[in-house]
């Protein structure tokens, strides 16, 4: 009995001794997986960051834009950071766009030369224009913009409860404008800045400015897309007053970023990007962007050359 006992103990022994030996041979199937397709799709399609004015966001003309250059170019996904030209351009310097579409052409020249930009390419105008309540407390109509300016500042400091400027103050495009045209009235712009209750800083960008002028029956200089677009949807009541001259003359530009300097940066989609800007297409949606909602296109492609 004992015997069999044993030999029966030896059996099961070697029999628990080979199955664990054959499962541990078994292959982990559960490290075997599918192929993650999504990851695999993702990666065939590259990203493209455009950094850009509130202007060109705000009027809805890049929306369009975006969509017809995807559309041509199916393996690129475009986004768009919308902010004025100072944060673009700071964007552009630290490699976090692709490209800058901005209208302050000093600082793009700038941005060039410093090397943090590899070319500018002139792609549409339209003007500034400085807006205001209907009935013209300061009377400016018929005054240049540097005329319009001065007569702004002294009414405004006579009597602030009538006569007030609203500035976007955020470094855009717009806001190099503005400081522009003050410096040439012969008063700085930090005297401006300084001189009163009549003058107030948004910090915003130009929508949200346009906005606050409505609301405190100010003066302010806009571009003229942003403003049509809000006037148009019956967003404010002020209206234009002095809408032209070389001093409102808006330049819009495209600047890829330099590889050299960021070489993470997306250079073969947005120097696509500036190509499709300016080809005939592009170009073509520019010029017809608002011609049809507002009556009158929004901007002017550069194709037909800048006014003289």
């Amino acid at each position: 009995m004992r015997k069999e006992f044993f030999i029966l103990m030896v059996l099961l022994s070697v029999f628990l001794a080979t199955g664990c030996t054959d499962t541990e041979q078994q292959p982990d199937t559960t490290t075997i997986t599918e192929p993650d397709t999504t990851t695999t799709a993702q990666s065939e399609t590259s990203k493209l960051i455009v950094s850009t004015t509130t202007s060109l966001e705000d009027t809805g003309l890049l929306e369009e834009i975006e969509a017809a250059f995807e559309d041509k170019y199916p393996g690129v996904d475009v986004l768009v950071i919308s902010g004025g030209t100072g944060i673009a351009i700071q964007y552009g310097e630290r490699g976090d766009a692709d490209i800058l579409l901005t209208h302050d052409k000093s600082r793009e020249e700038e941005f060039v030369n410093n090397g943090f930009g590899t070319n500018r390419t002139e792609i549409a105008y339209n003007y500034f224009w400085i807006v205001g309540p209907e009935n013209d407390p300061a009377g400016i109509n018929g005054l240049n913009a540097t005329e319009a300016f001065t007569r702004i500042m002294e009414e405004g400091q006579n009597d602030s409860d009538q006569v007030k400027f609203a500035s976007r103050g955020d470094d855009s495009g717009t806001h190099a404008r503005e400081k522009k045209i003050w410096e040439s009235t012969g008063v700085s712009y930090g005297e401006v800045n300084s001189s009163g209750e009549w003058y107030i800083e948004s910090g915003r960008g130009m929508g949200e400015t346009l906005l606050l002028s409505n609301e405190q029956n100010a003066y302010t200089l806009t571009d003229s897309g942003t403003f049509l677009a809000y006037a148009n949807e019956g967003r404010i009541q002020i209206v234009p007053i002095v809408t032209a001259g070389d001093e409102l003359l808006n330049v819009y530009a495209a600047m890829p970023v330099n590889p050299e300097k960021h070489p993470n940066v997306n250079y073969e989609g947005a120097q696509n990007f500036v190509d499709f800007l300016v080809s005939s297409e592009g170009q073509e949606i520019i010029g017809n962007f608002g011609r049809e909602q507002y009556g009158e296109p929004l901007f002017t492609p550069i194709s037909e050359g800048l006014p003289s």
